[in-house]
């Protein structure tokens, strides 16, 4: 879609509630939302004017309003890792404020990743369904997160001096990259996306208060350590007891040993013989600990308290638990009040892995010629917190699935009406649960008594959370000379029974991008 195109979309839509992904002068990638004003302002939640050039913007949606009379449930509940009880998710003032942990920007995010990123956008949409306000706060960790093997490395720097680019090169290069994925995958932007490594002052701020609090120390090596003795309640989160933890749990530094205790960990690590991604610090020059930037941050961009905290199952330990430990010294109080956590990934049985070889990026499924979205159908077939084997196979039904559905609203017009459906609301607002709200929209496309215009408006409604765009219509290629040579060379094969030369032109199609059906009406195709 050209800038110019988009920018007629943006003036048709003054007065409305929207999100414009724009593209910075050093190349990177931001969302703003709020109510636009004219072509070139909107204010957003908090009454602020947001200033932007239209002809920057590479992405536009405008955030559908839902009519919250027609919701009979009307709350969401969510598993709470926490409590281990389904949670009711609400806020204050008609808004809930959700943090979720974001990439680190040393790689492509994988499928495994993106399934994150989509629950805490599935989440969104629900509570914007039930009538709630989201501010969504997205970290992106460009600076202390630390290499598998907890050798030392930063994962910035081991991919710096790799690949021989400068660290703040890579992360820029590949959180562009993450920001694409999103809008390929129709994941609506958050309302701020911090960098770590703009985060330092709050970062240093934070460690000094945990110092002052003493729940946190000056180490033997000079490096700082939150003192996990300090926090009565360690373990709460992730069943991981400070007195089970022993002497021989890693250490996420290899040269941790100025703590006093075993179960510490780093706040602020001094530089030593590094000398890149290193700033000042009243304890000297060094960089910070993973766990602190997502403390210092939602504290910071969503005023000490957070309503609902999103990340994989990987995170609870030991990131989000010290994470809980140091937010709550912090506020001196409960700070999270929901965690949900997104279960693993594998693809075709296995985990994914660079040593197995497997590692599937979104860009993989685009260059075999599906649809982005058939990532996020074939997500939508599972439950958030069940382990998914997701496969090409799948994949690839998906993709036609979203043909057909595609086709079918197509059929029934252009009408923009919602018609709201009690069993697809019960089963976004039960826990998320989309294997049973595309069990439900199957079952309204095969039901001979709804009329095609009911069928169009409940899916319009069942789309508002899934975000298929079913409504984008069915894309029309023109057939070449040369494929309908093929076609007409298939139908004379058929007729004789030469049913070899019929199969191999079937392929030579097929890799052309068509899908070719034989019925009693003779020979049929269509685009992939």
């Amino acid at each position: 879609m050209t800038s110019m195109s988009l920018r007629t979309q943006i003036a048709q839509a003054l007065g409305k509630r929207v999100t414009i992904r724009l593209r910075d002068s050093d190349g990177g990638l931001r969302d703003v939302v709020g109510v636009l004003q004219s072509e070139t302002e909107l204010v957003n939640r908090r009454g602020e004017i947001i200033t932007f050039d239209p002809d920057t913007a590479v992405a536009f949606r405008v955030i559908p309003v839902f009519n919250r009379r027609d919701i009979s449930s009307g709350s969401l509940s969510m598993y709470d890792t926490m409590s281990r009880t389904l949670k009711e998710i609400s806020g204050r003032d008609g808004a809930v404020r959700i943090y979720c942990c974001g990439p680190t920007v040393y790689r492509d995010a994988h499928v495994g990743n993106l399934r994150t990123f989509l629950l805490s956008d599935l989440v969104s949409r629900t509570l914007q369904m039930t009538g709630l306000e989201v501010t969504l706060v997205q970290n992106i960790t460009d600076v202390g997160h630390m290499v598998d093997d907890f050798t030392g490395d930063d994962k910035m720097l081991a991919e710096s001096a790799k690949t021989k680019v400068d660290p703040f090169e890579i992360a820029r290069i590949f959180e562009t990259r993450f920001h694409t994925d999103l809008a390929r995958l129709n994941i609506q932007g958050a309302d701020s996306y911090p960098r770590a490594s703009e985060k330092m002052a709050q970062m240093i701020s934070s460690i000094e208060r945990l110092i002052e609090l003493k729940h946190a120390y000056v180490g033997t090596d000079g490096s700082v350590y939150f003192d996990a003795t300090s926090f009565p309640s360690y373990g709460a989160l992730s069943g991981n007891k400070l007195e089970a933890l022993k002497p021989g749990h890693r250490y996420e530094f290899t040269d941790e040993g100025g703590k006093r205790f075993h179960a510490d960990w780093a706040l602020w690590k001094l530089a030593g013989a590094r000398t890149q991604m290193i700033w000042d610090s009243p304890w000297g020059a060094g960089f910070p600990g993973w766990h602190i930037e997502c403390s210092a941050m939602s504290i910071e961009l969503l005023d000490g308290h957070v309503d609902l905290h999103i990340g994989g199952i990987d995170l609870r330990f030991p990131h989000h638990e010290n994470e809980r430990a140091q937010s709550n010294s912090l506020t001196g109080d409960e700070t999270v009040d929901s965690w949900v956590h997104g279960e693993h990934l594998l693809f075709e049985g296995r985990k994914m892995s660079k040593s197995a070889g497997n590692v599937v990026l979104l860009q993989d499924i685009i260059d075999r010629g599906l649809d982005p979205l058939s990532l996020r159908f074939a997500l939508l077939e599972n439950r958030y917190r069940s382990q998914m084997d997701l496969s090409w196979a799948s994949l690839e039904a998906a993709h036609s699935t979203l043909k057909r559905w595609r086709q079918l609203l197509a059929d029934a017009g252009d009408g923009t009406a919602v018609k709201f459906d009690q069993e697809l609301s019960d089963a976004f607002t039960t826990d998320l649960d989309t294997p049973r709200a595309m069990q439900r929209i199957r079952a309204i496309e095969k039901d001979i008594s709804i009329g095609a215009l009911d069928k169009r408006a409940l899916f319009l409604f069942a789309d508002q959370v899934l975000g298929l765009d079913l409504d984008r219509g069915v894309e029309k290629k023109e057939i070449t000379p040369e494929l309908q040579a093929l076609l007409d060379a298939r139908i004379t094969a058929r007729a004789e029974k030469n049913w070899h030369m019929s199969d191999s032109l079937r392929d030579q199609l097929a890799d052309a991008g068509l899908e070719i059906k034989d019925g009693p009406g003779g020979q049929s195709w269509s685009w992939k």
